[in-house]
């Protein structure tokens, strides 16, 4: 889920029958959907510059995964880039929300249940789609963890990610006032999920955020 401090309370939970009809029938890997079609539907949905910058934070922190799994690059980086583009117009992490809204918006244009399903694990607290695969695992870990490294950039004079280190961000975790609604226990138990240690995790998303650091504003350009 995007960190973003006026986030609305969650809503009711929404069986998962309702959600996702044909669990039984889920393909194992890849999606019928490209890059590009991906992120036309996030340009549709989503106008928000901060929203979009970071749909693809957690497309890249995916993308990276995928390499260091041995899985798609490209599966994995469709849910990353997909994952929240409902939630500018459907705020509400709810039945009649994000991301089950999004979920149906999918599927009537056709996109795979692998990703929808992967979208709909990111928030099981209303969805009860349990995160089963790494995929799944991935997306939930490295979510809210690029809202902290974005923050953490930006309060930087030089507002370049390239300057910012696993150790700051470490500081900054440890302060519990800074981007307080990044829950850092929900972080560290999914990193614990995917068998990788924390700092280690933080790395692999710093690196994958710093590859793609002007399309992130995160450049330094903003502090000149």
């Amino acid at each position: 889920m995007w960190y973003n401090p006026a986030r609305r309370a969650i809503g009711p939970f929404v069986h998962l029958s309702q959600i996702l009809p044909e669990v039984t029938n889920l393909r194992k890997v890849g999606s019928n959907l490209n890059r590009d079609e991906a992120w036309q539907i996030v340009a549709e949905y989503t106008a928000s510059d901060s929203l979009r910058k970071h749909m693809l934070s957690v497309e890249a922190a995916m993308r990276a995964y995928a390499a260091r799994f041995n899985a798609d690059p490209d599966d994995w980086g469709v849910v990353g880039l997909l994952h929240d583009f409902d939630y500018e117009r459907y705020p509400d992490v709810a039945v009649e929300g994000h991301p089950v809204v999004g979920s149906k918006i999918l599927r009537e244009r056709g996109v795979s249940e692998d990703i929808i399903r992967g979208i709909l694990s990111h928030a099981t607290e209303v969805t009860g789609v349990q995160r089963e695969t790494l995929m799944e695992k991935t997306l939930y870990a490295v979510d809210e963890l690029t809202g902290l490294i974005t923050a953490t950039a930006l309060v930087r004079p030089s507002k370049n990610i390239a300057d910012v280190t696993v150790s700051s961000v470490k500081r900054k975790w440890k302060d519990k006032a800074f981007a307080a609604g990044v829950n850092r226990a929900e972080i560290e138990q999914a990193a614990r999920d995917l068998n990788v240690p924390l700092d280690e995790h933080i790395g692999v998303v710093l690196q994958a955020m710093q590859a793609i650091a002007p399309a992130l504003g995160l450049d330094g350009r903003a502090g000149q």
